[in-house]
């Protein structure tokens, strides 16, 4: 049997979910055996998201100009998106920076009203990333095909959405969509 193209990926979060993912122990090895892993901010040091990837946890709300064009990559090389997380499936704790109404009063205020010391505003294009007006879960960028909640998931509930994927199936929790 041919193995799965597998890849992980960390947007606005905390790696909570990614941590759970380190919690499947010795099933990682199973993993390992059924699953290339191609891409993955755990151990691995690829700077572009592959082509052809087969399954994908995607952890994290989108905040950022970054975490946008990762997802929107993400998507169109990707057959089944896992939305990995609250803050994948609702912007959860990142989200909570919506209330202030918009990316500029959170920068004014973590970057001028907080600062005791040389407050100014980050301006580094191609280096630090433009925050987005709003944190958006993943649904609300892309199609997802799997929603994995939990803040973080489990490592019992990872393993029973990964492991029918490994056998060729599809997750419990809905087929997959290719829109």
């Amino acid at each position: 049997m041919d193995k799965i193209r597998f890849a992980t990926v960390w947007l606005a979060g905390c790696s909570g979910c990614h941590m759970s993912f380190l919690d499947l122990d010795e099933w990682l090895i199973v993993l390992a055996q059924q699953a290339d892993v191609v891409y993955s901010p755990v151990g691995s040091d690829i700077k572009d998201y592959p082509e052809n990837v087969d399954v994908c946890l995607v952890e994290g709300g989108v905040a950022n100009e970054d975490n946008l064009e990762l997802l929107l990559n993400v998507r169109k090389r990707t057959k089944t998106l896992i939305s990995f997380g609250d803050c994948a499936v609702t912007a959860n704790v990142p989200g909570m920076r919506n209330m202030l109404g918009g990316a500029e009063p959170v920068l004014k205020r973590g970057y001028l009203e907080l600062a005791e010391h040389s407050p100014q505003l980050p301006h580094a294009p191609g280096i630090v990333p433009e925050l987005l007006a709003q944190v958006l879960p993943v649904h609300q960028i892309v199609p997802v095909d799997i929603y994995m909640p939990g803040c973080p998931p489990p490592a019992d509930r990872i393993r029973a959405t990964l492991e029918p994927l490994l056998r060729g199936g599809n997750a419990r929790h809905g087929r997959p969509r290719h829109d």
